[in-house]
C-alpha cells in the first residue's frame, strides 16, 4: 500500500470514528422534556399519587385500591397513559380539570377521595409538569380497575356539583404573609400537592374539610381516619424543625415511628422529598399557632418507673406492659430515640379515641425502608397472645401512665378494633 492510500485509509478511520462518536453523543443527549419528567415525577411523589393509584399485585398507577369511606367502598382509577383504560386521551386541559375540579374528561364528577379540593392550589406550571410526566414518563397499562359502585343516593355523581358549590373552592394558591420565604414554599406543599389536610382536618357532617388552609385555626387541627385519631399539625409544640424532617424522611425520629396510613405516606412520598422542602414544610407548620383548646403537656412523674421497676403488687395493666412491653418501651416509657419509640406523651396514646393505640397493639406496625432509614424495624402484634380484657387492661395502663392522662379503655372498644384487623 503507498504512503498515500494509507493517509486516505487513516483519514477515512478518523471521519468515521468522529462520526460514530458525534452520533453517539448526540444520542446520548438528554430530550428536552426529559427534565420536566424529572420534575414531574418528583411532584407525583409530592403528591401520594403511587399511594392511592396503585394496589397490590397490579402495576404503578394502574389504580385498583379499595378506599374505605363511610359512603361505601372507592375503587381508584388508572392514571396510566393507556387510552383504553386510563388517561392517554386526556388533553392537558381536561387533566387539568380532574386535578383541581373533581371533574373527569367525560364531565363526570370523581369523588372527594381524590383530593382535587387541596389540588386546586396546584400552580398552572407543576401542573404542566405532572401532564408531561403521566403521558410520557409512565408506562401505559391497559388492565382496567374495579369500577366504584355505591348504593343509592350516593352513586348520582351529578350531586357532586352541589357538594364542591356548598364546600370546595377551586381559587389558586394564596401566598401567606408575613411568612419566610422558606415557610411559603412550605405551605404550597401542605395545604396544595400534600393534601396534608385531608386526614390532618376535621370534617363536617357532609364529609368536607372544615379548613383549607392555615389561616383557619381548624385547619390541621386533627381528625379521624378509618377509626384512628389523626393528631394535629399546627405548631407541633413537642418537635423541633429536626424531629419533623427525620419522621418524614425515615419514617422515625427520637420521640415517635409512623404507624398507620402515615407509613404508606413516608414510603411513598415524603421520603422521596428533597432536604429543603422538607425543611419548608417544617418551618411552615411550626409557623401556625397550636391548635385551641389543646391540652397542656403534664411533666412526667417517677412513679409509674418507679412502680415497675419494683414490680410487686402490679395492676393487670402493670404486668402485661413489664411482659410485653418494657424491653423495647422500657419502664421509663421513653424508649430509644430512633429505634423504639416513646409513649410518654404520643399522641396516639393520648389520642382521644383509643383505636389506633389498640391497632398497634393487636396489629404491630413496623417503619418504612427509606433511602436513609432502609432498616425495618417491625414491632410485633399481640392479637393471638392477649384477649380482649388483657389488651383493654394493657392499653388503659399506658394512656394512664408516666405523664399520660387519656381515658380508660373498655374491652368492647377492642372487641370492635379485633374485628377490623382480623377482616384485613
Amino acid at each position: 500500500m503507498t504512503t498515500m492510500n494509507i493517509l486516505k485509509t487513516f483519514t477515512a478511520a478518523l471521519v468515521a470514528t468522529a462520526a460514530a462518536m458525534s452520533a453517539s453523543a448526540f444520542a446520548q443527549q438528554p430530550s428536552p422534556d426529559a427534565a420536566l419528567i424529572r420534575h414531574g415525577e418528583y411532584l407525583a411523589r409530592a403528591g401520594d399519587c403511587m399511594a392511592c393509584h396503585s394496589a397490590a399485585g397490579r402495576k404503578p398507577f394502574s389504580g385498583g385500591l379499595a378506599i374505605e369511606s363511610n359512603l361505601g367502598t372507592i375503587w381508584s382509577t388508572n392514571i396510566t397513559p393507556s387510552r383504553r383504560s386510563g388517561i392517554g386521551g386526556y388533553s392537558e386541559a381536561q387533566f387539568a380539570d380532574a386535578l383541581r375540579k373533581g371533574v373527569r374528561a367525560d364531565g363526570t364528577h370523581l369523588y372527594p377521595a381524590m383530593p382535587y379540593p387541596s389540588y386546586a392550589k396546584i400552580s398552572d406550571a407543576d401542573v404542566h409538569a405532572l401532564y408531561v410526566y403521566f403521558m410520557k414518563g409512565v408506562a401505559p397499562v391497559d388492565d382496567a380497575a374495579p369500577v366504584t359502585q355505591l348504593s343509592f343516593p350516593f352513586n348520582q355523581r351529578w350531586g357532586m356539583a352541589l357538594w364542591n358549590w356548598a364546600f370546595v373552592s377551586d381559587k389558586p394558591f394564596a401566598i401567606p404573609a408575613g411568612m419566610s420565604a422558606e415557610a411559603q414554599r412550605g405551605a404550597y406543599l401542605v395545604e396544595g400537592l400534600g393534601h396534608c389536610g385531608s386526614c390532618h382536618t376535621p370534617r363536617g357532617i357532609a364529609m368536607n374539610e372544615k379548613a383549607y388552609d392555615g389561616s383557619d385555626a381548624r385547619f390541621l387541627s386533627g381528625g379521624a381516619l378509618n377509626g384512628w385519631s389523626v393528631p394535629a399539625l399546627r405548631g407541633i409544640p413537642k418537635w423541633t424543625r429536626e424531629d419533623i424532617v427525620d419522621y418524614l424522611q425515615t419514617g422515625r425520629n427520637a420521640k415517635a415511628s409512623v404507624a398507620g396510613e402515615m407509613t404508606s405516606v413516608v414510603f411513598n412520598s415524603t421520603s422521596h422529598l428533597s432536604d429543603a422542602d422538607l425543611g419548608a414544610i417544617a418551618a411552615y407548620l411550626q409557623s401556625l399557632g397550636t391548635t385551641p383548646g389543646a391540652p397542656a403537656q403534664k411533666a412526667a412523674t417517677t412513679d409509674t418507673a418507679a412502680r415497675l421497676t419494683a414490680a410487686q403488687h402490679l395492676t393487670l395493666g402493670e404486668r402485661l406492659y413489664l411482659d410485653n412491653c418494657s424491653a423495647c418501651h422500657v419502664v421509663t416509657g421513653q424508649g430509644a430515640p430512633r429505634v423504639f419509640p416513646r409513649l410518654d406523651g404520643a399522641s396516639v396514646v393520648n389520642a382521644a379515641d383509643a383505636d389506633g393505640l389498640v391497632h398497634v397493639i393487636l396489629a404491630g406496625a413496623k417503619t418504612p425502608s427509606t433511602a436513609k432509614a432502609p432498616s425495618v424495624l417491625p414491632m410485633p402484634g399481640f392479637a393471638v397472645r392477649l384477649s380482649d380484657d388483657e389488651v383493654a387492661a394493657l392499653a388503659t395502663f399506658v394512656r394512664g401512665g408516666w405523664s399520660n392522662r387519656a381515658g380508660a379503655v373498655d374491652p368492647g372498644e377492642v372487641r370492635k378494633v379485633r374485628a377490623t384487623v382480623t377482616a384485613k
